[in-house]
């Protein structure tokens, strides 16, 4: 059985709790309080509750406090969402999603952090 694909509200917790590592809805609602002032616990708490009926977070629920973790790993998750994305946009064409990417503006760093990794592939 595959994990379902993360809602964005899904993906922005995924996005704080891969850095934190497994950790309590408390923790997580507190690293989530500096983009979002006004987010509530009980919303964290019941996004979380449902990602882990939907098989996307675990927990152990050994202490009295439940420790969550994502499902997957934050790659894993990526490339499974990317080759989503390049089949239904894209046509397959792994090309096409990446001109398209290149199309909507990176900085001269990233620019230049492709272009090694690219120098780096060839050799």
């Amino acid at each position: 059985m595959s994990i379902p694909k993360p809602t964005a509200g899904e993906l922005e917790l995924l996005q704080t709790l891969w850095p934190l590592g497994p950790a309590t809805a408390k923790q997580v609602h507190e690293a989530m309080l500096a983009e979002k002032p006004d987010l509530a616990y009980g919303t964290v708490l019941r996004l979380m509750q449902i990602m882990h009926t939907k098989g996307i977070l675990t927990r152990d629920e050994s202490q009295r406090s439940h420790i969550y973790a994502p499902a997957q790993a934050q790659d894993a998750l990526q490339s499974n969402l990317l080759q989503d994305l390049m089949q239904k946009a894209f046509a397959g064409s792994a090309k096409a999603l990446v001109l398209a990417a290149l199309r909507t503006g990176i900085s001269k760093k990233e620019r230049a952090e492709i272009e090694q990794l690219l120098k780096d592939d060839k050799q």
